[in-house]
């Protein structure tokens, strides 16, 4: 079965071109969404790759139309042809499942698509270190601050029960007994 996804970005752009060129190649059912690309949550492309079958034939205009990303163009063909499932692209024939010159761009794409994500890492990495030489701090703000790791030992030795001492400061049971085995807070000199 030939089965189309077609999809457009915006509710502005239409659809109609992409639904011209999947009657002339005899799409018999389509699948269409206005979402964007970049959009992790795309739920009628979901459906449409949920539904096609082993010996099925999935067509699109163009891979931009499919995937959001070099890896997530690969990450679903692989799954496509792991399903046994070709795939026709409209518009850039050269990457039309089960052809040498699809064979050749996907290698190069899935090298292209490494060499992205190594240089991103290397990006965040050199970010990351620059931020905490800025003295940026990662991660959640601690609840427990040396006032309240303080006070929750005051008012324990008070004699006030846990569960009082949770009411009060609105902490779960286990950042109240946390406090209280927390050392002294270092006073500055």
């Amino acid at each position: 079965m030939k089965v189309g996804y077609i999809r457009v970005s915006t509710v502005e752009q239409n659809l109609a071109a992409q639904k011209d060129a999947m009657k002339r190649a005899g799409v018999e059912k389509v699948f269409q969404e206005k979402r964007s690309g970049t959009d992790d949550n795309r739920p009628v492309l979901k459906q449409c790759l949920d539904f096609l079958r082993e010996g099925d034939e999935l067509v699109v205009t163009r891979a931009d139309r499919l995937a959001r990303s070099t890896r997530h163009l690969l990450n679903v063909l692989h799954d496509l042809n792991e399903k046994g499932v070709k795939v026709t692209f409209l518009e850039q024939p050269e990457l039309n499942s089960g052809t040498p010159q699809a064979k050749l761009m996907l290698g190069i794409l899935a090298s292209v698509a490494a060499f992205e994500n190594d240089l991103r890492a290397a990006r965040q990495r050199e970010g990351i270190k620059a931020a905490m030489e800025r003295g940026v701090k990662f991660g959640r703000e601690p609840k427990l601050t040396d006032e309240m790791i303080a006070e929750i030992k005051s008012m324990r030795a008070e004699g006030r029960s846990i569960r009082e001492v949770m009411e009060a400061t609105g902490l779960s049971k286990s950042s109240v007994m946390r406090a209280q085995r927390s050392p002294e807070p270092q006073r500055a000199a």
